[in-house]
């Protein structure tokens, strides 16, 4: 399928965002002591990173 150049750049500009609160996550989650608040970010970061691959997958697509 071939994407608008906007279309790219909006995918871009979410999986960078995407990145910060997945990295803010991850090092949030080592300061935390609620194991409930660990669990939800824990799952937060799993959700995150999936969604990251979806993204890369688009832009690889994206590029051809």
């Amino acid at each position: 399928m071939k994407y608008a150049l906007h279309e790219v750049l909006e995918v871009h500009e979410i999986a960078a965002f995407k990145t910060t609160c997945l990295t803010k996550s991850k090092t949030m989650k080592a300061l935390v002591t609620d194991q409930s608040l660990k669990d939800i970010m824990q799952k937060d970061i799993d959700v995150s990173t999936r969604q990251l691959q979806e993204y890369a997958s688009i832009l690889s697509n994206a590029k051809q």
